[in-house]
């Protein structure tokens, strides 16, 4: 049995939910806490119960709400160090901010880089994360964090469905490395999407596609979704060249409403993502499908304690963890 004894785990506002699925894989109560905002927009946060002396960890992602989930991140981990907590762990499933990871035009600011570096001056001591926008933003950080992927449990849920005519397909070139991996995994051919993306409107045109997807069942994957709009026209790309039936799995999903109104119209027939960011938007539609990752970051909160390996979840997971995730969600293969 590991020992899980002076492991305190709490949830920001917007977290708890995934929080509570790692609590129960734990079969340790959630921390008691409470978040106030104020009229005029101020947060305040308490923690309601000693913390002095014990392991503490922070399940908050900077999600739909980035600024009020970052600065909210700040004050957690000021309240948790001034309440003498031995250590302090952020359990960031996404990180919102990471897609400013470069100064790619003049006079901007590399805004992932900033808020590594706030969330270590606030005393984070060590960070849980999943499918940066980047793997080399690991490097923004000076303290340790465990990167965990995706890719185990979504092709899990590709091995229930029939995938012996299916292409895997990548949206760009950027992301063909990751889609070569899933592709890997389940022994299958990859096409890439050539886009293209002239500013910042969230919005992108798909112009080629490199690879054979005629009569072919494509599998996009990609890390996330705002708008949706390379999705679908990329969708639409795929069917002009003759493409079967069409499926996305995605990392985070934090698609508008507007975005999942684009999906609905769509040719796309199924999006499967990770329950990282709790999004209201996909509640109730049919043609979206989530499966939970918390008992990925909770394992591995287990066994980074009990000093043992988490790299061999990065492959395989165990089937129990893979049964506690699809429960969870409710998701049934």
């Amino acid at each position: 049995m590991f020992e899980t004894a002076n492991i305190s785990i709490f949830a920001g506002s917007g977290g708890r939910t995934f929080a509570e699925r790692m609590c129960a894989y734990m079969g340790k109560p959630l921390g008691s806490s409470e978040v106030i905002t104020f009229s005029e927009g101020n947060t305040f946060v308490r923690v309601n119960e000693t913390v002095r002396d014990r392991d503490v960890f922070l399940v908050q992602p900077i999600g739909l709400h980035s600024n009020d989930e970052f600065v909210e991140i700040l004050f957690w981990m000021d309240a948790f160090k001034r309440a003498n907590a031995s250590t302090v762990t952020l359990v960031m499933p996404y990180f919102g901010y990471g897609k400013g990871d470069k100064k790619d035009e003049p006079r901007v600011s590399i805004r992932a880089r900033v808020c590594a570096e706030c969330m270590e001056l606030a005393g984070a001591d060590r960070f849980v994360t999943m499918d940066l926008h980047a793997p080399q933003l690991q490097g923004f950080f000076k303290r340790p964090m465990d990167h965990l992927y995706a890719i185990p449990m979504l092709t899990e849920v590709a091995r229930h469905m029939d995938t012996s005519n299916t292409v895997v397909v990548s949206p760009d070139a950027g992301y063909a490395k990751q889609a070569r991996k899933f592709a890997d995994v389940l022994h299958l051919p990859i096409a890439i999407g050539d886009k293209s993306r002239a500013d910042h409107t969230e919005n992108a045109e798909v112009l080629e596609v490199i690879g054979d997807v005629k009569g072919k069942d494509c599998l996009i994957t990609d890390d996330f979704t705002i708008s949706g709009g390379t999705l679908v026209n990329l969708a639409h790309v795929l069917k002009d060249r003759g493409a079967r039936n069409i499926t996305a799995m995605l990392s985070h999903n934090i698609i508008s409403e507007r975005g999942v109104e684009k999906i609905n119209a769509s040719p796309i027939q199924r999006v499967y993502s990770t329950d990282t960011v709790e999004n209201p938007n996909i509640v109730g539609q049919e043609k979206f499908k989530t499966v939970s990752v918390a008992p990925m970051f909770a394992e591995t909160i287990v066994r980074y304690y009990n000093y043992q390996s988490i790299s061999s979840m990065f492959t395989k997971l165990p089937e129990d963890m893979v049964k506690a995730g699809f429960s969870f969600t409710g998701l049934e293969m």
